[in-house]
């Protein structure tokens, strides 16, 4: 088994009136991501990670947001389409490392949760998953609380 490592990045607009959805679980909070689909940044970057790692593409090519088969689409739907795409390469998820940059909403007492749905759509074991939060102590616009932006760093076998 040859180890590959791919890196995902996504960012959403954050604004009033919109569902909050990270790591495929709903967070109370009064503002949610603008986007095509639900907007779950965290599952966009991973996907992009995984993506990546296989030389398959990027979110973007698969699921384009010009289309309304993607419109609102639960991105734990998504998750799963990518994982199908490794398995039919016979690759193998080894972990995931997620960054979440975000001022509010504080996330840490949500992460557990993120952590068990991820791993059931990913088939790995949860303790293969880290979901880590940081702020940018109010510089730029995660700072304003006018978007969110996460990293993610998977390895694949």
């Amino acid at each position: 088994m040859i180890p590959r490592i791919g890196f995902g990045y996504d960012v959403h607009i954050l604004s009033e009136g919109y569902d909050f959805w990270l790591g495929g679980i709903k967070i109370e909070h009064h503002k949610g991501c603008i986007a095509h689909s639900d907007g779950d940044t965290l599952i966009h970057a991973l996907c992009d990670a995984l993506l990546g790692a296989a030389a398959l593409g990027d979110i973007g090519v698969l699921f384009p947001d010009t289309s309304d088969k993607y419109k609102g689409i639960d991105s734990k739907i998504l998750l799963s389409d990518v994982v199908g795409l490794l398995e039919e390469k016979n690759y193998t998820i080894g972990n995931a490392d997620i960054t979440v940059c975000l001022q509010k909403p504080k996330i840490k007492d949500y992460t557990p949760e993120m952590r068990s749905v991820l791993s059931d759509i990913m088939k790995i074991p949860v303790e293969n998953i880290s979901i880590k939060a940081t702020t940018t102590e109010k510089l730029g616009f995660t700072g304003r609380e006018e978007g969110i932006a996460v990293y993610a760093t998977v390895l694949i076998y």
